[in-house]
């Protein structure tokens, strides 16, 4: 136990030092300054900026308006905008738009950033004009100055990650919380790491990176927050550590960014996987592969509220002065570190809650209660014995949001599930499908709220085959032409670029209708 004891004070206070020089040299973000100011006399870089869009029609026609006004010139860019099985129309923003290269996937199922980024790249490869590619979700905003100031950065990097500014006004207490601390991780911990020279975690929703780097490893992982952290390893192994530089900034709406963190059975798991390889002289890897199991708050203060506790009673390797002195080190850096944060005063208060969020997080994920969770989850999709997950889009009349959209048939009854984030809104058991979508279609109505797909397009006609559900029906968008001799066959559920909304789309408000004009 004595062992045991000795090994987590070494762990923590090795940690609380590591800590305060962060704090300090953060104070220190010159550099930075200075690479912004001279940012526009740099060589320019030919630069291949490739935004992934599903279903991002508002922010994407923002974004490409922006790199139109960017302070870089014209002929060192390219752009290129992945548009990922979109159902909003994006493709309509570039129908007589010659400035970007649209790569328009369409398919049954979305294929993800991932794979739709490696199709792409697997075509640019052989591009020999490209220097760099610029990689940015399609929900960001950028500055006038985006290109200049990473064309600036790549003078020193060869892989970088930028600062991503989020608008928290309409989010709940959990999500500022989790926004706040998202800010104080970038302002501090990134930044603080990068001028030290040290790697950070790679973020795939804005990464610059030289094309001889892809080259060198052959792909780009962006699956998810564990695999853009094994990629940042990766990096870190060849010598082309991920830097963070504050001056390349993304602006998001902080509802539409996803609040992740790597997690720490993901990052055990790589830690045991390559401290085998730390023994080299690539200090960078041996450092970042340490950072992997950096103590959270909750283990530095049970850690030293017991270690203070101990070694005031008892002998202890160290005297209860040097335990206390490392504790005020610890207590110090913290201090020291919001003073170059961006933190307002409100928001040093939401971080101050961020612990009481995070053992909340860390009991929801314990193996008890997550196997707990997964089963009432496998109880509640049993219950639910076919459902069927659409994508779909809500017009609110000013721009289009990206929803879902869950048929679900439970013992017979049908009903629709509408999902938007977080929220859920479920419609009762109805005996027709087509019914319970009336349902939902009217609630959304009440909210000035358009869904738009087939059921709820002037275009679309309802088939009358027999079936109870009457799921199926016909598009008269495109007919009469040459290629089509008869209205094209549809689903109620199924959506197009031209949608048009039906003042009635319900089979009973239609007989209704033709009784009352005969």
């Amino acid at each position: 136990m004595e062992y045991i004891l000795d090994l987590l004070y070494l762990y923590i206070a090795v940690y609380s030092v590591y800590f305060l020089a962060l704090s300090l040299r953060n104070l220190k973000d010159k550099p930075f300054k200075i690479e912004k100011r001279y940012s526009q006399y740099e060589e320019k870089d030919n630069l291949a900026v490739i935004i992934y869009s599903h279903n991002n029609k508002s922010t994407l026609e923002n974004i490409i308006e922006q790199i139109k006004m960017q302070d870089y010139p014209i002929d060192c860019f390219k752009v290129f905008a992945i548009l990922d099985n979109c159902t909003d129309g994006s493709e309509t923003i570039f129908d007589k738009n010659k400035f970007v290269n649209v790569i328009n996937f369409q398919n049954s199922e979305t294929f993800g950033k991932d794979k739709s980024v490696s199709l792409l790249l697997e075509q640019l490869n052989q591009d020999d004009w490209i220097d760099s590619y610029i990689f940015i979700e399609g929900n960001r905003g950028i500055a006038h100055d985006f290109l200049s100031a990473a064309n600036s950065a790549l003078t020193k990097n060869s892989v970088l990650s930028g600062e991503t500014l989020m608008l928290t006004d309409n989010l709940d207490i959990i999500d500022r919380i989790k926004a706040v601390y998202q800010k104080y991780h970038m302002n501090f911990i990134r930044q603080a790491r990068s001028l030290f020279g040290l790697a950070c975690e790679a973020d795939s929703g804005v990464l610059i990176i030289k094309k001889e780097i892809v080259g060198k490893i052959g792909s780009i992982d962006f699956k998810n927050i564990d695999s853009e952290l094994k990629y940042s390893l990766l990096l870190s192994k060849i010598g082309c550590r991920c830097s963070y530089n504050p001056n390349i900034k993304t602006f998001v709406n902080g509802e539409e960014y996803i609040f992740e963190r790597p997690r720490l059975s993901q990052r055990l798991k790589l830690f045991k996987n390559c401290i085998r390889g730390i023994f080299t002289k690539n200090f960078v890897f041996t450092e970042h592969v340490f950072s992997l199991i950096a103590p959270n708050f909750w283990v530095l203060f049970i850690g030293y509220l017991y270690l203070m506790k101990h070694s005031y009673k008892y002998y202890f390797f160290v005297d209860f002065k040097v335990v206390l002195f490392t504790f005020v080190i610890l207590l110090a850096g913290f201090a020291i570190s919001l003073i170059n944060s961006k933190l307002d005063n409100k928001e040093i208060f939401l971080l101050a809650l961020y612990p009481i969020y995070s053992i909340g997080h860390i009991t929801k994920n314990l193996p008890p209660i997550r196997k707990l969770t997964a089963k009432i989850a496998d109880n509640k999709k049993s219950n639910e014995k076919d459902k069927l997950s659409i994508d779909v889009v809500v017009s609110t009349g000013k721009s289009d949001l990206p929803c879902k959209l869950e048929f679900i048939s439970d013992k017979g009854l049908s009903k629709v599930r509408f999902i938007f984030k977080n929220k859920k809104y479920t419609t009762g058991c109805h005996l027709r499908m087509i019914d319970a979508l009336q349902e939902l279609k009217s609630k959304l109505d009440d909210y000035g709220f358009i869904l738009k797909i087939c059921n709820c397009c002037s275009h679309f006609t309802s088939s009358v085959d027999g079936s109870t559900n009457m799921l199926k029906g016909t598009c008269s968008c495109d007919y009469p032409s040459p290629s089509l001799k008869e209205p094209k066959p549809t689903l109620i559920w199924n959506s197009c670029s031209k949608f048009s909304p039906a003042k009635l789309n319900n089979l009973i408000e239609e007989m209704v209708a033709n009784s009352e004009n005969s």
